[in-house]
């Protein structure tokens, strides 16, 4: 558990290469991911960058991604899984636009340095890292991203897949150690970060996934406003993401049902055990009347409650 020390105390780099990043070019750029995302993009200039959501004309979730706008391109990063769905879902919108999309995802490492002394490290190493959520800055082959993968401070570093070997010599030198993929969930799930296609799933609506700071409500049209904004005027959803606490010292199965008074409500998902709690936690999108800070629960035969709201 040295990583997850790390983490929680130090600095610790963990290996996010295996994330989806897909490069997009042309004079439409901007346009077309504006159309098609929630939150506003057309605005952007190179250095700046949003979160957001592609939609289905449903207003359900297909991808949640980062959009970093260079010089000429835009970087897109989603989760692995949701690699083709991207793909797919831009080239089906390109009918008369000047856009074209390149997969990167095998040409370009990506390596997450977190932790309360991690910007220290990288800024002694590299340089100051970008104060804005989702900015970044290049720095020679190297681009430094104001991100967090398990919502620690800190930031990610992009390359080519050559230098990576180069990053991970000098972050070491600088005192950070690895992390595991492990470690860095159970951070993740200690901080309340849900994690698209593992805690909510391509039939989520975006209230129901708490993360509506992903969502311009100023922008004007986009692919699936019209559900999220009917939603949004009414004021309640029927559903909502939630973090639990469960009363066990080992984790549950995933997709173990979660009940309130006999009655299923919800599933759990990312169960970890948490050595800092003394408790296991997990994430499940409960039903509107469960989903209450400190409502007793039940996963199996543990009595559960919900922890807190998501971040």
């Amino acid at each position: 558990m040295y990583g997850y020390e790390a983490l929680h105390d130090g600095a610790a780099w963990l290996d996010l290469s295996h994330r989806a990043k897909i490069r997009v070019t042309g004079e439409d750029r901007l346009r077309l991911l504006h159309a098609l995302s929630t939150n506003a993009v057309e605005g952007l200039r190179p250095g700046q960058g949003v979160r957001a959501f592609f939609l289905d004309a449903h207003g359900h979730i297909l991808a949640d991604s980062r959009i970093w706008v260079f010089d000429g391109y835009v970087l897109l990063d989603t989760e692995p899984e949701t690699r083709q769905v991207v793909l797919d879902h831009l080239d089906k919108y390109i009918i008369m636009d000047d856009v074209a999309l390149e997969d990167v995802t095998d040409t370009m490492a990506i390596l997450a340095v977190e932790g309360p002394g991690a910007l220290e490290a990288v800024e002694k190493t590299w340089g100051r890292v970008p104060d804005q959520s989702e900015y970044h800055a290049e720095y020679g082959v190297t681009t430094l991203i104001a991100a967090s993968f398990t919502g620690q401070p800190g930031c990610w570093l992009a390359a080519g897949h050559a230098p990576k070997t180069e990053m991970i010599r000098r972050l070491e030198a600088a005192g950070v150690v690895r992390s595991s993929s492990q470690e860095a969930a159970l951070l993740r799930v200690e901080n309340a970060i849900p994690r698209h296609t593992e805690d909510f799933f391509d039939k989520t609506l975006p209230q129901e996934s708490g993360r509506m700071d992903q969502v311009s409500v100023t922008k004007g049209c986009y692919l699936g406003q019209e559900i999220v904004e009917r939603i949004r005027a009414r004021g309640e959803v029927r559903r909502e993401l939630t973090r639990i606490e469960i009363d066990a010292s080992e984790p549950p199965a995933p997709g173990s049902p979660v009940l309130l008074a006999e009655r299923v409500v919800g599933v759990l998902s990312s169960p970890v055990f948490s050595p800092r709690r003394g408790r296991c936690l997990g994430f499940s999108i409960l039903r509107r009347e469960a989903a209450h800070p400190g409502y007793t629960l039940q996963v199996g035969p543990y009595e559960a409650r919900v922890s807190s709201a998501v971040s």
